[in-house]
């Protein structure tokens, strides 16, 4: 199995979809992409959290975020899948599209493969994984739990605005950070730089070690 983890970029692959067939690159299309992975169709835990994805949509929009799922059921599975995700979360729907792998060869190239979990066949399972893929197909952030145990949503959201502004700006985020809240500038930045790039000001806190590397500053 490939170890696809942050920095690579993602294999242009040819899928299908519960929106046709298409190669990852295509749909990515110099936008960012949640890539997310299912043990299965029909089970309790993916249901909850797919039905969720769909309740954020309108908050994955907002920030230019295309949605893709995969689970390795077929496709007929997927679409009687989907009702049953909608029913269980009222006012979601389920309108981007799941992978079908049947053979479980996306879930290998993809790194998604949970290395205990195999359906009654014995065959592998996906596990939870989800990818965050940036606009040039690169892999910018990964969550990776045994099939067990069901995702934060909130913290998708979360790690994906923090991702987005240290792409637009030379900043990351401090411990427990939300929007809103101030961020750090990078230490490759000096501070007559600094001055430049950040005309709202910073604040550079005041350490033992006399070092001014820790320097907070707000940006949206």
């Amino acid at each position: 199995m490939p170890g696809l983890t942050i920095g690579d970029t993602v294999p242009n692959l040819h899928v299908q979809t519960t929106h046709g067939d298409f190669k990852l690159h295509d749909y990515f299309s110099g936008s960012w992409t949640i890539l997310f992975s299912h043990p299965g169709d029909f089970t309790p835990v993916c249901t909850t959290e797919l039905g969720k994805m769909a309740k954020y949509s309108e908050e994955f929009n907002k920030r230019g975020v295309k949605l893709l799922g995969l689970s390795c059921d077929d496709l007929n599975s997927h679409k009687e899948w989907i009702k049953d995700i909608e029913a269980y979360t009222p006012g979601a729907k389920v309108d981007y599209p799941i992978i079908s792998d049947p053979t479980r060869d996306i879930i290998k190239q993809l790194n998604m493969v949970d290395p205990a979990e195999k359906d009654p066949k014995g065959s592998q399972l996906p596990s939870r994984a989800l990818h965050i893929v940036g606009p040039e197909n690169t892999i910018k952030l990964s969550f990776l739990y045994p099939a067990t145990t069901g995702r934060n949503m909130d913290e998708v959201v979360r790690v994906l605005d923090s991702l987005q502004r240290a792409s637009k700006h030379k900043v990351a985020t401090p411990v427990d950070w939300k929007p809103g809240e101030p961020v750090v500038i990078s230490p490759g930045v000096n501070n007559e730089e600094a001055k430049a790039m950040f005309p709202q000001g910073f604040q550079t806190v005041d350490l033992p070690s006399k070092k001014e590397y820790l320097r907070f500053t707000q940006v949206s």
